[in-house]
């Protein structure tokens, strides 16, 4: 079964210095159809405006991946971690037992826009974690690259979970036959357009797939989007 979620339908707020789209309840946006999607909990499109970002701030429990689009991201944490994060870069953090951290967009004259990923880890209390990773050179081979796992596998980055997280960076158009591990797949484009199944996706557009775990995938030039292969 696959379930669209238009881009349209999304949560919005305007902040100011924030524009966000929120795919899943967060904050002050409720819908209770659309409280995450298995252990996928939070998609967050943001874009956030030059010289401007996210102060100081907690989490626990909880997987987080960022992912910037364009523009750069500042990183600063409790666990004395410092650095930016560009376009073809993945940053995983695991906030377990509790960790602190701002996010700011460095450049004086250019919005940063970016998705911030939560995923539920397979238990509380782990030690808090950081890695951060370039993927550019497996990005330009134009398939889907895997960027995080639950073990690290193939040079991904490692998270504390059963979840397989792929980007598909690519400037030509293609198509791949996806073969997941699980049986729940969730894809989120970012630009361009993909289709799955004779299913048309926008950017913005996610699509839930439920007891799937092999499908034909195709995309545009100029496309990127996110598989999440889920338990």
């Amino acid at each position: 079964m696959i379930t669209i979620r238009k881009s349209e339908e999304r949560g919005y707020a305007d902040h100011g210095w924030l524009q966000t789209k929120h795919t899943f309840s967060f904050a002050n946006y409720h819908d209770s159809k659309y409280l995450g999607f298995r252990t996928l909990l939070v998609i967050n499109e943001d874009r956030v405006l030059a010289e401007s970002g996210f102060p100081m701030h907690s989490h626990r429990d909880m997987e987080i991946i960022t992912y910037v689009v364009e523009g750069a991201l500042e990183h600063q944490d409790s666990m004395g971690n410092s650095s930016v994060i560009k376009p073809g870069e993945v940053q995983r953090m695991s906030a377990g037992t509790g960790v602190t951290h701002s996010e700011y967009n460095p450049l004086r004259d250019q919005t940063t826009h970016l998705l911030q990923i939560w995923i539920v880890p397979d238990k509380n209390n782990y030690r808090p974690g950081y890695s951060q990773k370039s993927f550019s050179q497996a990005f330009a081979k134009n398939n889907l690259v895997l960027v995080a796992s639950h073990h690290g596998r193939d040079d991904s980055l490692t998270i504390h979970q059963d979840t397989d997280v792929y980007v598909g960076k690519c400037k030509l158009a293609g198509e791949s036959l996806f073969k997941g591990q699980f049986e729940y797949q969730w894809i989120q484009v970012i630009k361009g357009e993909v289709k799955i199944k004779e299913q048309l996706l926008n950017a913005g557009d996610g699509a839930a797939l439920s007891e799937i775990n092999e499908f034909m995938l195709q995309w545009s030039n100029n496309s990127e989007f996110i598989i999440f292969d889920l338990v």
